[in-house]
């Protein structure tokens, strides 16, 4: 099957009744989570802006004696942001940075938890694709819960540490929008591809077919991942990303397994 006739039995299979019922759930849940997580962080900044110490010195001769006064205040909560906004400079900043930081945070979040929360989802639509178009294929798999939530955090510690060894690059213009990227793309490529092989396959079948489709799978869990950079797209197209990797899979798999038989056949 080629790519584009992959493509089109994957964007009708997303259409169907039932997947369509499988792409809710990930918008419903993670719009919770992220409901949930925003009040949640929108507390602590106020808590932490509910008070500001502002200390300021200064010292003066009396006699040729020197003398230190202090000045000390206290800003609280509106009175901060009263501050902030009272200079055009200031608001200017400040406006910026809430909403450069807020949107950065929100879209990458949204994100990883709609990665994860479409990890709950994925065995039962290639369940749905097999019983639609690979019925003669078995779905093995190789997972289990404790390696699947270490390799998870590997995942996470590995993306973590590379936006720290980024952090030189995010000041070079358009070096740094690859430098901000790759680490969750790094992270999006690794949960979509073992939630989608560790369902379908063995590892030894897994290993073949990373080693022979490697730059096509890299190539179309960027597309998807370049999808996901529009806010809040991920929410409705999760279930559409395991449906077209899930095909591509089980097209590769397959291939595998009639070349197996025809081997076995032959000796």
């Amino acid at each position: 099957m080629n790519q584009e006739n992959l493509l089109i039995l994957s964007i009708k299979d997303f259409f169907s009744p039932k997947m369509l019922k499988f792409a809710l759930l990930p918008f419903v849940i993670s719009m919770i989570i992220m409901y949930v997580f925003f009040f949640l962080l929108a507390g602590a900044g106020l808590d932490a802006l509910g008070t500001f110490d502002v200390q300021s010195t200064q010292t003066t001769m009396e006699n040729g004696i020197p003398h230190t006064d202090t000045l000390s205040a206290k800003l609280e909560g509106t009175a901060i942001i009263q501050f902030l906004m009272s200079h055009a400079i200031t608001s200017w900043i400040a406006t910026f940075l809430i909403y450069a930081i807020g949107g950065f945070f929100t879209l990458y979040l949204s994100i990883i938890v709609a990665v994860l929360v479409i990890g709950f989802l994925t065995p039962a639509v290639l369940k749905e694709l097999q019983k639609r178009h690979y019925s003669d294929i078995e779905m093995i798999g190789y997972s289990n819960i404790a390696a699947a939530v270490l390799l998870m955090v590997k995942w996470a510690l590995t993306m973590l540490l590379l936006f720290f060894l980024f952090i030189p690059l995010y000041f070079i213009p358009l070096v740094n929008i690859v430098a901000f990227n790759f680490p969750l793309y790094y992270f999006f490529h690794k949960v979509m591809t073992y939630d989608i092989a560790s369902t379908i396959c063995t590892k030894e079948e897994d290993v073949i077919i990373k080693h022979r489709s490697a730059n096509e799978l890299r190539l179309k869990t960027l597309g998807l991942y370049l999808i996901s950079l529009i806010p809040f797209a991920i929410f409705f197209a999760a279930i559409f990303y395991v449906i077209y990797l899930g095909n591509t899979y089980f097209v590769k798999l397959q291939e595998i397994r009639e070349q197996n038989h025809i081997d076995k056949t032959n000796q």
